[in-house]
């Protein structure tokens, strides 16, 4: 169970971490050209923004605090957190209509479920 917590953990990072540092970086004026990131036109930049910081940091709270074991509650937490932000980016992509997104955010939440309850299992 370990093994299989580690792999959801590092790819549920690794996509969070790409994610939100791509909204961090460039912002809704450089999101807007990405086919896959139109919703950026419904919302503020502020909400963009939001969403990548939660991600960066929802990335780094799934893997350093379980892999230093410094307060490793906060891995569990960090899971739950990107669930919250899987369950607001399916709100909206129902709204606009985007199936496939929805799909997709739904997948991840799953797989941060899973770490969540798994982890919070190890904790005791």
């Amino acid at each position: 169970m370990n093994v299989a917590l580690w792999i959801a953990q590092g790819l549920l990072a690794a996509v969070f971490l790409m994610t939100g540092m791509m909204k961090l970086v460039k912002g809704k004026d450089g999101l807007k050209t990405d086919p896959r990131m139109l919703w950026v036109n419904d919302v503020p930049e502020s909400r963009v923004r939001v969403a990548g910081v939660t991600a960066t940091l929802g990335a780094i709270g799934l893997i350093l605090p379980w892999a230093l074991d410094i307060l490793p509650v906060l891995t569990p937490l960090a899971a739950i957190g990107l669930v919250a932000q899987m369950a607001l980016a399916m709100q909206l992509h129902m709204k606009r209509k985007e199936t496939q997104t929805v799909v997709m955010n739904a997948m991840f939440a799953a797989l941060a479920l899973f770490v969540a309850f798994g982890r919070l299992s190890d904790l005791g």
